[in-house]
């Protein structure tokens, strides 16, 4: 389950947008400890048969140090958004189906811009995570 919080400048909401929104994180396997130092991203749009018929995965990778085979799956009817009223707390966002990878770090932007419309700053600050098991 991945856990966000940020400080947000005269933005409503944040969450991600569309099948083919991209989650950067590191993985450690499970089976040996191996966290490979480039990140990875999954998106909904990926899907990968699992061995076996035992259903699918949004990424399958076999670990390059002891080569089990392992997989991580969004779950997409957890995707929800970070609202104002969220602001500076930590709150769920997605959770990950996950097996034999663990989640162990999340890559994200800050993101600023100007509101032409609004003629205010606009911005997604000090964004930070932390992932819980379920």
């Amino acid at each position: 389950m991945g856990h966000f919080r940020s400080t947000l400048e005269n933005v409503t909401n944040v969450r991600a947008l569309g099948e083919d929104f991209r989650w950067f994180l590191k993985l450690k396997c499970g089976n040996c400890g191996e966290i490979p130092d480039k990140w990875q991203y999954v998106t909904l749009v990926e899907n990968v048969p699992l061995k076996g018929g035992r259903g699918h995965a949004s990424m399958v990778q076999k670990c390059k140090l002891c080569a089990r085979e392992n997989s991580i799956d969004i779950l997409a009817d957890t995707i929800t958004a970070y609202n104002a009223e969220d602001n500076e707390t930590f709150k769920t966002m997605v959770q990950f189906e996950c097996r034999g990878l663990e989640p162990v770090d999340f890559q994200p932007q800050d993101w600023t811009d100007y509101d032409e419309k609004a003629k205010e700053s606009v911005g997604i600050y000090e964004v930070t995570h932390r992932f819980i098991k379920c």
